[in-house]
């Protein structure tokens, strides 16, 4: 298990590992889980995705991370920012994409804001990332709520391979 690199009160939020494989996979081959987000993934899609957030720790210093409940130690999802440099999607400048994902079971107890609002306290602490950006489905409503309370703006409304998608712009905080 990896160090964690954030804590609330009820949350851990650490640097993926091989152990969390498995996790992953089932995380983003729930259909309920990623029906804002576009297809399930497949295992080798997963596990690509396990490997490309270690990639971005290694090059960028920042990426995803996995959120643990505090008390059971139980994996509920995923919260992080990472450079997708998404085709087609002109991003804005000195920007980072920020995304948060939780397992079904695990939605309306405010583990999300919980994890997101850690998240960037962390960014502006220790990153000094000028911006950072999301893509919201529009008809994702609670996951739009929560990019605004985290400061987020609606920027564009885009087509992202033939959907659309909400742009939605954090200038940080000034200090």
């Amino acid at each position: 298990m990896q160090e964690p690199v954030i804590e609330t009160d009820r949350l851990v939020l650490r640097r993926h590992g091989l152990e969390d494989a498995e996790c992953l996979r089932a995380l983003w081959s729930d259909p309920e889980v990623v029906r804002y987000i576009g297809t399930a993934s497949t295992p080798e899609e997963s596990w690509a995705r396990l490997l490309r957030y270690a990639g971005h720790w290694s090059f960028y210093g920042y990426g995803y991370l996995a959120i643990e409940e505090r008390a059971t130690g139980r994996f509920v999802g995923d919260v992080g920012v990472a450079q997708f440099r998404r085709d087609g999607l002109e991003a804005p400048e000195e920007s980072a994409e920020a995304g948060w994902v939780l397992s079904g079971d695990c939605h309306g107890h405010g583990y999300g804001r919980e994890a997101a609002a850690a998240l960037h306290r962390w960014i502006d602490g220790r990153l000094g990332l000028a911006r950072t950006h999301c893509i919201i489905d529009p008809d994702n409503a609670p996951s739009i709520r929560l990019a605004r309370s985290l400061g987020y703006e609606e920027r564009a409304d885009l087509d992202y391979r033939g959907s659309r998608v909400v742009l939605l712009v954090r200038e940080r905080p000034a200090c």
